[in-house]
């Protein structure tokens, strides 16, 4: 069994805690790994640690700083292999999902290598009387990252553009599934950073997460989590005057019009509800079906998601793992519990699935519903392969169900209309949005974060949000008083 240390000032220490967190695979409920509670002195010592690096680390040139970067990508492509299997073991993955993200996670690292090129500034020359103005991209000191635990690999990976700009960066990877960013600590330490840029710290949200975010010598976060918790990170490290980027929960929807063609867009939907377990921020939550097509469309869903197949997801054929934890199970079996209590109709039951060669995994199977709004598994997010389905009238209705719920990530059109596809885009206040694509996550290059209480914070993540979130712009207003004519008599300056 692996107990895990911490990466400080470049070196990788036994924490002196005496509270570990079981890492449990949650296929077979076998603890795989031990997580230490750090202890309040060895925050102090990571942040000291990235605080001395600061001064070293800004003045590298951009060049330089990429070029540490491309070698850890160079070495996350070479270890993909194992970082797959350990996301599968850590977090339940299928081979294939756990895949996908080392690929996405390449992109991030990929875009960052471009900071000679992002980190460009601005110059206007004599906006007045032999007055020029420009401004420069300066970094700010040490970032803490707080990620969630449906993305192992990729979502602590946002850090590679605060490292590119500059910054030291403080890693506390989520309790369920530290494994994988640990081990991507392993693969930075020969990439060239100086001690004390790359720095990770394992332990709670409450105990090592709040003491990152209220240390006065780190001066932001990036956080990615529930709405709930995000918005208590965000006021806290906005109370000290940090900077604080914190992406919360979601509740997608998607809407089926009446000229979707069912037999193509339906595989794709069911898989935007349940790949990943359903444990994405950009999973769709609840589907609105059109009255013309509801009972087709409803039928087609439902025999789509019988055919997913559950186990481990190094097994050959496995559709759909496990959630991510006994404790999740228990909270989703609750909230389909309270659906039936509150009027929900169920209509696909995945309780209690049977999965023979891991009966002790936390399985679900896909389970729908039919629902309406006011109803809490129609308006709150549940993080596991929970569904609903509504029947509305029109777009319009679709619309305006979408825009009174408090969440704002992700909603979803299927039509082959463009006119419609382009009423529903500008009428809906949600940070992104999908047209006959189930799952619009941006690519690295594009801005990621959502509306309402699915963000806190003002600038989003990842590119050239990612630049301004992680640097300050200084402006620079110039006057020289010297003329060009003065120059010349000098003879400093001679005419061709």
């Amino acid at each position: 069994m692996e107990k895990l240390r911490n990466l400080i000032n470049g070196e990788w220490v036994e924490s002196k805690t005496t509270n570990y967190i079981e890492v449990r695979n949650p296929a077979t409920n076998e603890v795989i790994a031990l997580c230490p509670d750090s202890t309040p002195e060895e925050v102090d010592a990571t942040v000291k640690a990235a605080k001395e690096a600061f001064e070293r680390w800004r003045f590298t040139p951009p060049p330089a700083r990429a070029k540490c970067l491309f070698n850890l990508r160079a070495k996350v492509e070479q270890a993909q292999e194992d970082l797959i299997r350990c996301l599968v073991n850590e977090h339940g993955k299928t081979y294939s999902d756990a895949s996908g993200e080392i690929v996405r996670s390449l992109e991030f690292l990929e875009h960052a290598c471009a900071i000679p090129e992002l980190l460009k500034g601005s110059y206007s020359e004599d906006v007045g009387t032999r007055v020029d103005t420009h401004y420069i991209h300066e970094p700010l000191g040490p970032f803490v990252f707080i990620p969630p635990f449906n993305f192992p690999a990729m979502n602590p990976l946002y850090c590679g553009w605060a490292v590119a700009c500059g910054n030291p960066i403080i890693l506390k990877p989520n309790v369920n599934c530290p494994m994988t960013i640990n081990k991507i600590g392993e693969l930075a330490q020969g990439c060239g950073f100086p001690k004390g840029v790359f720095n990770i710290l394992n332990g709670s949200g409450s105990k090592v997460g709040n003491g990152l975010v209220g240390h006065p010598d780190t001066v932001g976060v990036t956080f990615v989590g529930s709405s709930a918790v995000a918005e208590q990170v965000y006021k806290r490290a906005t109370s000290l005057g940090k900077r604080a980027q914190c992406q919360g929960g979601a509740n997608n929807m998607a809407l089926v019009a009446r000229d979707a063609i069912l037999e193509d867009i339906i595989p794709n939907l069911v898989s935007s509800c349940f790949g990943h377990t359903s444990q994405r921020c950009f999973a769709v939550s609840n589907i609105l079906i059109v009255e013309e097509v509801y009972e087709k469309a409803k039928a087609m869903f439902i025999e789509e998601s019988k055919k997913y197949t559950l186990g481990y997801g190094l097994d050959k054929d496995v559709m759909m793992g496990p959630v991510v934890s006994q404790k999740a199970l228990g909270e989703i079996l609750e909230a389909v519990d309270r659906a039936i209590k509150d009027g929900a109709k169920l209509i696909l039951d995945g309780r209690n699935p049977n999965v023979p060669k891991y009966p002790r995994g936390y399985f679900l199977a896909p389970t729908l519903f039919e629902a309406e709004p006011g109803m809490e598994v129609f308006d709150e997010e549940i993080f596991g392969p929970v569904r609903c389905l509504k029947k509305v009238k029109d777009m319009g209705e679709a619309v305006s169900i979408i825009n009174q719920n408090r969440y704002g990530h992700t909603a979803v059109i299927y039509t082959e209309n463009g006119g419609w596809a382009r009423e529903f885009v500008r009428r809906l206040n949600i940070g992104h949005v999908g047209v006959n694509v189930g799952t619009p996550a941006p690519i690295a290059f594009y801005p990621c974060g959502g509306r309402k209480i699915s963000m806190w914070g003002d600038i989003r993540g990842r590119a050239n949000d990612a630049i301004n979130f992680y640097t300050d712009k200084k402006v620079v207003v110039s006057r020289w008083h010297s003329s060009f004519e003065e120059s010349k008599k000098e003879g400093y300056v001679k005419l061709f």
